[in-house]
């Protein structure tokens, strides 16, 4: 099934790397390019993270030009969290029941109509705040189905040795051509035409991502046998998603850390996605150009880290490390909230994409070697679940607390309190005696 789907053109490119072509091994990082499948798979994502950069862009920047401040920024953004946060347990189910390139399919060709839609309507001047939330809810709902499927369809692409390097070239291609180039784009973009123009291009690339899914072999997914609710899907589906909420819950690693994630997205989501473009925009002086640079910074310091820990091992204290770092990536705030330029804000932006980044690469790992794997569709639904439940609150209540207390303050409280979670988790999870008895390298 591995070798089922082949391209010269990219066999080619993975020759020249290898063994044969340079006279030693493939650098970790490149090794799971060996399987043709994950190749296709990983164009597909490639070209989606770009949709999705120059998609958030134009959202922003559209809602300003239609007069929109931070409380309208904050009802589109909250409506598309909320739509993912919907059937996203529901997803986790169907991931482990239905082949997940169907599931990924059907993602890419929604998106794909959704930015569409967008792209008309601000083209033709029918754009308004209720219908980018309407399109951004809608958007959410089916995003939902997106993480767990593709994180149930890797272990089955690639062997178990490489999943820490596909995790990492994951952790590389979502910052810095979701949060780099993608957002440069849309910047230009924007900067020479319109929001519209953006949008389109977003609709463009998802386009391209759906017909490279298209060249992905499909995954049998495991039958499981489920006499007691034969010939009663919902009742099934339920029952599918207890057994995931069991799991987490008598899984105490797994609880302490995605409680964890839990509050430190409510302190740092809103801020992040809604004060910052608008303290470029009105304090700064900035327009989408620096908003996209902001973005890039974020980006690159992500993908730089998330490259460099995919060619480590595994390291021993997985556990400590990705909560501990998880927590001081919202220090980058303090700058932020004295910044007088945009370039102090780009600055703190490439740090806090490193710290935020190079944990999720030992993340996504740890989920695919730990969590057995008729349960990892549900698991990752529930780590998306858990993790993001606060964030349309975080988004909802960033402009109103920031106009309470002040800008400055709310950034204060984005850097200090994922610290102090962070710390109480690995306390409270007896994270370091878990993975001492549990090694991975």
């Amino acid at each position: 099934m591995m070798g089922a789907v082949s391209d010269p053109l990219l066999d080619n490119v993975v020759d020249t790397l290898s063994d044969q072509a340079t006279g030693r091994r493939l650098p970790r990082a490149l090794t799971p390019f060996r399987t043709p499948a994950y190749r296709w798979l990983a164009v597909a994502l490639s070209f989606s993270s770009f949709a999705g950069g120059v998609w958030l862009v134009g959202l922003v920047w559209e809602v300003f030009r239609l007069g929109g401040g931070p409380a309208q920024l904050s009802l589109v953004t909250t409506a598309s969290a909320v739509g993912v946060m919907i059937p996203l347990l529901l997803a986790g189910a169907v991931a482990d029941r239905v082949r997940q390139k169907l599931i990924l399919l059907t993602v890419a060709t929604i998106e794909m109509c959704g930015m569409a839609v967008a792209a008309l309507l601000s083209a033709a001047e029918w754009s308004s705040v209720p219908a980018l939330t309407a399109v951004a809810f809608a958007m959410g709902v089916t995003m939902a189905f997106y993480h767990p499927a593709y994180s149930a369809m890797l272990p089955s692409l690639v062997p178990a040795e490489d999943l820490m390097a596909v995790n990492g070239f994951e952790g590389m291609v979502r910052p810095a051509i979701g949060q780099a180039i993608g957002p440069a784009v849309a910047g230009l973009a924007i900067g020479a035409w319109a929001p519209s123009a953006a949008f389109g291009i977003a609709a463009a690339a998802m386009a391209c991502s759906a017909l490279m899914l298209l060249r992905v072999p499909n995954v049998a997914v495991v039958p499981r046998l489920d006499e007691e609710h034969a010939g009663r899907p919902v009742r099934a589906a339920m029952a599918d998603m207890a057994e995931g909420f069991r799991y987490m819950l008598q899984t105490p690693w797994l609880l302490a850390t995605l409680l964890f994630a839990c509050l430190m997205l409510l302190a740092m989501m809103g801020p992040l996605e809604v004060l910052i473009p608008y303290l470029i925009k009105s304090d700064l002086g900035g327009d989408a150009d620096d908003h996209a640079r902001v973005l890039a910074a974020f980006g690159i310091g992500g993908a730089l880290a998330s490259l460099v820990m995919s060619s480590l091992p595994m390291p021993r204290r997985y556990l400590t490390i990705t909560t501990l770092a998880w927590g001081l990536s919202g220090l980058p705030f303090l700058l932020i909230a004295q910044a007088e330029n945009v370039w102090t804000v780009v600055g703190a932006g490439f740090v806090m994409g490193a710290m935020f980044s190079f944990p999720m690469v030992i993340w996504g790992t740890l989920l695919q070697r730990r969590v057995p794997p008729h349960l990892l569709g549900r698991v990752s639904s529930l780590d998306f679940f858990v993790s993001i439940s606060l964030m349309p609150v975080s988004m909802a209540l960033a402009g109103p607390v920031s106009q309470a207390i002040g800008m400055a303050p709310t950034f204060y409280v984005a850097a200090l309190a994922p610290a102090v979670a962070a710390v109480l988790a690995v306390l409270w999870g007896k994270l370091p005696a878990d993975e001492i008895a549990n090694p991975l390298t």
